[in-house]
């Protein structure tokens, strides 16, 4: 695990958001983030390389879930945790993605810490997609 971590936030709700980056922030960590799948997947084609984790809100809103770039941080083999308050209605697919889920509402600092432990390497929660 890097002495600095770059944490990937993709979450719609302004008021959540603010609090996972204050979280991150307060514990040293580099935060990118975004609100919409179009944004992160911008983010992780210009600087993917730099980031070690990310926490993904399931629901953008609009019908758009965070698979895509679920899909292209397994792709990339960065581990995630899934941040979603929306289990009964995606509770198939979220089974799909190998990764460890924290119900909402959760604490800021609680979420980031979990980012931080999933970073830690191969076997970590977030480790990505079933080939179904």
């Amino acid at each position: 695990m890097a002495d600095k971590l770059t944490i990937l936030l993709l979450e719609d709700e302004p008021l959540i958001l603010m609090d996972l980056e204050f979280a991150a922030e307060d514990q040293g960590y580099t935060v990118h983030s975004t609100t919409t799948c179009e944004a992160a997947l911008d983010l992780l084609a210009d600087c993917g390389d730099a980031i070690d984790v990310a926490v993904l809100d399931v629901s953008l809103g609009q019908g758009h879930t965070c698979f895509p770039v679920a899909q292209e941080l397994d792709r990339r083999k960065i581990p995630y945790v899934l941040h979603s308050g929306d289990l009964d209605r995606h509770n198939e697919r979220i089974r799909q993605l190998h990764a460890q889920l924290i119900a909402k509402p959760a604490a800021a600092e609680y979420v980031i810490s979990t980012a931080v432990v999933a970073s830690a390497g191969p076997g970590s929660p977030g480790a990505g997609l079933s080939a179904d």
